[in-house]
């Protein structure tokens, strides 16, 4: 059966014309959605950091290696929804599609009920187990509770911006992204400044906005009119086979995600025993590489789409193209968009405080990591590719073994040694990983390539 949208105008033809253009038009407005959100938590960073103070600012900006750990498990879900519903998109099976749209909304709900209550249980006793400054521990541990509050609203919000992408339209999640960014940076001004709420005013304006995000896109969904991926609160309901699906595909994301989630968060505890200042530092430098990387993975999230439907239309003689496209771009973002950082390094620290130890604590990590960020995106890339092909579970071994086990070999080994134990050789573990494990994946993409054509020349 042929699928027909009530809202084609948002939708994008990824199985044919020219792909740079189309990369280019799907990437732009997911670059600025995914710029909002990172100013969900820049926001928060930036407000305690001049408002509140230092130990503030290293209490928010210190657990957002715990929050990636905690939620990338469930973001990994959403790309194989991603995956799945741009196959069938491309394949035009609309019952499939539709079943896939209402399991994976109905499966963001449970993820972001579990993440709340795990949250609020287990909160300060992780951030105990990651050595957290003990000055810092009791404002951690108050905005880590707040904000796990909203996570039901961001499972919302970035399962159904990821049905929306694989269908090519990246535009209205933008649109609803900016109304909420707007409320959050209000709500963090009005709750720090002249509320006085310190952690808990920024924890709960992220909470507000991020519930306003998810009720837009939601309404959208259920708004749609004779679309595809409309969703009818009748229906909602896990199918058994699309659920299996979506595991086999986004387990393995998922596992990838928490491994090098995992290594971020014992990196932040070898952060950690530096003190309060190194830990204010990377914690504001982190903030602005973010923006570097949401740039950058706005290529990943394009390979994944744009290769899924073009598996599903069979159009098999576009995935390297669309490959080789995507690294073009983000190596340029990468290059370009890192050492802009490094330049600007200091008046970009400055926003987020005035303390002149701080700022030089930042600038070693971004010397290190902004210039060599365009590494990580590449291997994003070969990940987005070797997935949307539907092959998941290699770049999850891939990424144990280059990624994070060179990371956690080196905390354990070399860096506990005199000479190397310093924050620089900490933040040299981070290009060393993104280089090898990029060039493992590129083995691994022409092995799968190869079984793609012999398979599909069996069937010929």
């Amino acid at each position: 059966m042929s699928v027909k949208s009530g809202n084609a105008k948002y939708e994008m033809d990824m199985c044919s014309g020219p792909i740079l253009s189309k990369i280019l038009l799907f990437t732009l407005p997911l670059m600025f959605s995914s710029i909002l959100q990172l100013l969900f938590n820049a926001a928060d960073i930036i407000v305690v950091g001049r408002f509140a103070g230092d130990n503030s600012l290293g209490a928010v900006g210190s657990t957002s290696s715990l929050i990636n750990l905690l939620t990338n498990f469930f973001m990994g879900l959403s790309v194989g929804a991603n995956v799945l519903v741009a196959r069938y998109f491309g394949a035009k099976q609309r019952k499939d599609l539709t079943e896939t749209v209402h399991t994976a909304m109905m499966l963001s709900v449970c993820s972001g009920i579990l993440l709340t209550i795990i949250g609020l249980v287990g909160a300060k006793q992780i951030l105990i187990w990651m050595d957290s400054p003990e000055e810092l521990l009791p404002l951690s541990t108050l905005y880590l509770r707040i904000y796990f509050l909203g996570m039901p609203a961001m499972m919302l919000y970035n399962f159904g911006s990821a049905i929306m992408r694989a269908t090519g339209d990246t535009r209205r999640p933008l649109y609803y992204l900016t109304a909420a960014g707007v409320i959050n940076v209000i709500l963090n001004l009005l709750f720090v400044i002249v509320f006085r709420m310190d952690v808990a005013g920024v924890a709960a304006a992220t909470v507000i906005s991020q519930c306003i995000s998810a009720f837009l896109i939601v309404r959208c969904m259920i708004s749609e009119q004779a679309g595809e991926i409309r969703v009818e609160l009748s229906k909602l309901h896990i199918y058994q086979d699309k659920f299996m699906r979506i595991l086999r595909i986004g387990l393995p994301a998922s596992f990838q995600g928490i491994l090098f989630s995992f290594s971020n968060v014992i990196i932040q505890s070898s952060v950690n025993s530096f003190g309060p200042i190194v830990v204010s530092g990377n914690s504001a430098a982190a903030n602005i590489e973010g923006f570097v990387y949401v740039a950058m993975n706005a290529f990943h999230q394009a390979t994944i789409s744009f290769t899924g439907q073009n598996v599903g239309a069979a159009k098999y003689e576009r995935i390297n193209k669309i490959l080789y496209t995507s690294q073009v771009c983000v190596l340029v973002v990468g290059i370009v968009l890192g050492n802009l950082a490094v330049f600007f390094g200091y008046p970009l620290l400055h926003m987020y405080t005035t303390s002149k130890v701080v700022m030089d604590a930042g600038m070693k990590r971004m010397r290190v990591i902004c210039s060599t960020y365009a590494l990580c995106g590449m291997m994003d890339v070969m990940v987005g590719s070797l997935r949307g092909l539907g092959y998941s579970v290699m770049p999850m071994i891939v990424s144990l073994i280059g990624a994070c086990g060179l990371r956690l070999i080196w905390i354990f080994t070399f860096f506990r040694t005199e000479p190397f134990h310093n924050v620089t050789s900490l933040y040299l573990t981070y290009p060393a990983s993104w280089l090898i494990t990029f060039l493992a994946h590129v083995v691994c993409f022409i092995i799968v390539r190869r079984k793609v054509e012999k398979r599909v020349a069996s069937t010929m």
